[in-house]
């Protein structure tokens, strides 16, 4: 996938800047995300990865730099807002709730674009029962997306660290978003949870999803993405296609290490 400019882009980040005291987190970051396309962002531990991702969900305001959505200035608008106008965030660590069924937690995740206030939740009023169920429609059809269907009537804290991760990410599809941030979705996950999660974020991509993903997986990354953006200490330092990422010396001596580039040619 070639690059793509600001003006087609899904997601676009400016010059983007967040200091934390003397430490600066992120040091005027760029990048342009096109429509469908799957986006790597890696680097070393500490590199603002994480800070990144919640500067564009709008869990963190920005110092300096603009992010836009399409069309949309939203880098003013607080996490909800932005959550309404089309970005869900699978963070690391993301809790279920405990005693409601993998359904119900779903649920949870599309009632961010509803329309009705708490009055017609009280009254039962047309508005609310027309939103309850399409709450229920986009968690069922988000469901069969994650190919959890079966496992919708379960309680959400008997499943294996596999499907939760897929249930995470099924609640955050609930909300109908144009663009998916993942927070490293394969932590801790088995070989065998690894490539099922590599299979749906193939096939979220083919569906037509943007999606950024964090992962310290890079094998994972080279894989999948379609482009992969390079942070280390804030900055920055490479972006393209993941054949010109693994053989970019600043990112082979930031991150990779030369036993990497050797082993990937054998």
């Amino acid at each position: 996938m070639s690059a793509v400019t600001q003006s087609d882009a899904a997601l676009s980040v400016s010059d983007v800047s967040r200091s934390f005291g003397a430490v600066r987190a992120t040091n005027d970051v760029t990048l342009v995300v096109a429509p469908g396309e799957l986006r790597g962002i890696i680097g070393p531990n500490g590199a603002g990865k994480s800070t990144l991702l919640s500067l564009i969900s709008g869990h963190l305001r920005p110092q300096g730099g603009s992010i836009r959505l399409a069309d949309r200035d939203v880098t003013r608008r607080p996490a909800y807002a932005r959550a309404r106008a089309g970005i869900s965030t699978v963070f690391q660590g993301s809790r279920l709730f405990p005693g409601m069924t993998v359904k119900e937690n779903v649920m949870v995740g599309a009632h961010a674009p509803t329309n009705a206030g708490m009055m017609d939740a009280i009254l039962r009023t047309p508005r609310h029962r027309r939103d309850e169920s399409r709450i229920r429609d986009a968690a069922t059809r988000a469901l069969d997306t994650v190919a959890m269907t079966a496992w919708a009537d379960r309680d959400a804290s008997d499943l294996p660290l596999g499907q939760q991760r897929r249930l995470q990410i099924a609640r955050a599809l609930a909300a109908a978003p144009s663009v998916l941030l993942l927070d490293e979705p394969a932590s801790g996950l088995r070989h065998d949870e690894r490539v099922l999660l590599s299979e749906l974020l193939e096939k979220l991509r083919a569906g037509g999803m943007t999606i950024l993903l964090i992962e310290h997986d890079v094998a994972m990354v080279m894989r999948l993405a379609d482009r992969i953006t390079v942070l280390d200490l804030g900055t920055v330092i490479a972006d393209g296609h993941p054949d010109k990422i693994r053989n970019d010396s600043r990112v082979i001596a930031a991150y990779l290490g030369e036993g990497y580039k050797h082993a990937d040619s054998n």
